[in-house]
């Protein structure tokens, strides 16, 4: 059984957080099975098109067959209702765009890692006052190393991990890292619109395997 404990900790160890949808389930289904045998074990499927909902619960169901130690969460719900569905469909953890205090409560009472979304110090007060496991920084092109690097001391053990332009760079991860995050969010920079179209699974693999060996060097 996967909980919050067991998905903070798998984040955390993994210290980068896949994340990505595509419409059509099996290719989806493919890329997972491609981040798993490539070293993945915890990855986030965004709630980002009308076929999501219905994507996941045949993705968790391949999950629990195939790659039992995988934690699968769900990204981009920004209600109660999102949050309420995706959870009854089986979701390890929930990650959020934005800070939404009714959904943070239903994360909790689910006993699920809640992974909401923040820009300013305001949000992230407010995030870590609801117990956050873990805060987003997003969007974290605009927003940056040295920001964190500003705010995190007044949140003394909240963790972070920034989504939205963290690059597959030795100079930019380390930046990350040194700056206090505890994992990098990664999309298309890993799992570009190219792979997913041309379904270049060897170009993946290589990739994901070369994203790991490098947060390894650099966190």
């Amino acid at each position: 059984m996967k909980t919050k404990e067991s998905s903070l900790k798998a984040i955390t160890d993994q210290g980068l957080l896949p994340l990505f949808f595509y419409e059509d389930a099996e290719v989806s289904l493919e890329i997972i099975r491609v981040l798993y045998q490539s070293g993945i074990r915890v990855l986030e499927y965004t709630n980002r098109g009308p076929a999501a909902l219905t994507n996941f619960r045949f993705l968790i169901d391949a999950v629990q067959l195939e790659m039992k130690d995988l934690h699968l969460g769900i990204g981009t719900i920004k209600n109660t209702a999102e949050a309420r569905d995706f959870i009854q469909a089986g979701a390890h953890f929930i990650v959020c765009p934005v800070v939404d205090a009714e959904v943070g409560k239903i994360a909790h009472e689910a006993g699920l890692l809640w992974i909401p979304g923040c820009f300013t110090p305001t949000e992230i007060n407010t995030a870590h006052q609801l117990k956050a496991g873990i805060i987003k920084l997003f969007p974290a092109n605009v927003l940056g190393p040295v920001y964190l690097s500003s705010v995190k001391e007044v949140f003394p053990g909240q963790l972070f991990i920034p989504t939205g332009g963290v690059e597959i760079e030795e100079e930019n991860m380390t930046k990350w890292f040194k700056s206090g995050v505890c994992a990098v969010g990664m999309g298309s920079k890993l799992i570009s619109k190219e792979i997913l179209e041309t379904r270049n699974y060897n170009e993946l693999a290589i990739r994901t395997q070369t994203t790991i060996e490098m947060v390894k060097a650099t966190r």
